[in-house]
């Protein structure tokens, strides 16, 4: 089996068990998902299947957004609600201090990763290290919060709601950890849903419990969908064996308009999506990036 399948994953089951129910139910080995979701959360989780988990890393980079629950008054070692509690404090934030704290993290901000997070330190998940108490020094990073829109203003629980649209690498626990620094109180994320990546929105997914094992074919879309955003070439038959067995193709030939260097190119045999090109001008030249389909082959 191979394709995309935009998965709405639910609560309480991690973005890893999510794919290990699908290649259940598609009797399919290779199966990845492009940008993890915590367990909590819930949302828009692109998922490929077979050769095209060869497009994977190419989703990685799509910017994200989310509708997010934060709590105000409480810190946690997970900075969200499912963590230990470290520190409770007294809540009196006023409406304008939240707009004014929101607009302050707007933009491109430098953000200090949780401890519990996938990242590695010396080659050790950080979460490794916060299950054994250990605490490592963190360096911040460059990400930018496109927006930040509040959806629902804080109710008697101390919670209020936003819609925040995010470049790659941002973490909102964080977001919401630095939002309760920032108005003094501190702050967890309360719940969160991913309605946005990659060019796909939450009404485009399927809930993982609706899947089946007769069903699945029909929601697993074709692989292209997801690299969609990225120039197109058309070669001929002659060509695209070349390029499946490992050749590059010289621009002289395939005329493409102006390009970047290292641009990335999706490769189409008439309809059939073959995989993606690279632009090295250097020898003027379309380099492989990765094959997902041959010619002759039928498809799925």
């Amino acid at each position: 089996m191979q394709g995309l399948i935009l998965l709405n994953k639910p609560k309480d089951i991690t973005s890893f068990g999510a794919v290990a129910k699908l290649r259940r139910l598609s009797h399919e080995k290779r199966v990845g998902h492009t940008g993890t979701l915590d367990p909590m959360a819930t949302g828009v989780l692109p998922v490929l299947l077979g050769k095209a988990t060869a497009l994977s890393g190419l989703l990685l980079d799509a910017d994200k957004r989310y509708t997010a629950g934060i709590k105000l008054g409480i810190t946690t070692d997970t900075d969200d609600i499912t963590g230990n509690i470290l520190k409770q404090s007294k809540v009196s934030v006023t409406a304008e201090q939240l707009h004014e704290a929101l607009l302050h993290f707007t933009g491109k901000i430098e953000q200090r990763p949780p401890m519990y997070s996938a990242l590695k330190k010396d080659g050790v998940r950080l979460y490794t290290l916060a299950r054994e108490g250990k605490t490592v020094d963190i360096k911040s990073r460059e990400i930018e919060i496109f927006s930040i829109e509040l959806i629902s203003e804080l109710n008697a629980d101390n919670i209020f709601k936003i819609d925040v649209h995010v470049s790659k690498g941002t973490y909102i626990r964080s977001l919401a950890r630095d939002i309760g620094e920032y108005l003094g109180c501190g702050a967890c994320l309360d719940s969160l849903e991913r309605t946005y990546t990659g060019g796909f929105s939450l009404s485009e997914c399927v809930p993982l419990d609706s899947l089946t094992e007769e069903n699945i074919h029909d929601c697993c879309l074709s692989e292209e969908r997801a690299v969609g955003y990225l120039r197109e070439v058309s070669v001929t038959e002659k060509q695209a064996v070349r390029f499946c067995n490992g050749g590059q193709l010289d621009f002289d030939r395939l005329k493409p308009n102006k390009l970047s260097d290292g641009e990335l190119i999706r490769v189409k045999l008439a309809d059939k999506f073959l995989g993606i090109g690279y632009a090295d001008l250097t020898k003027n030249q379309l380099a492989i990036k990765c094959i997902v389909g041959y010619p002759g082959e039928e498809d799925r």
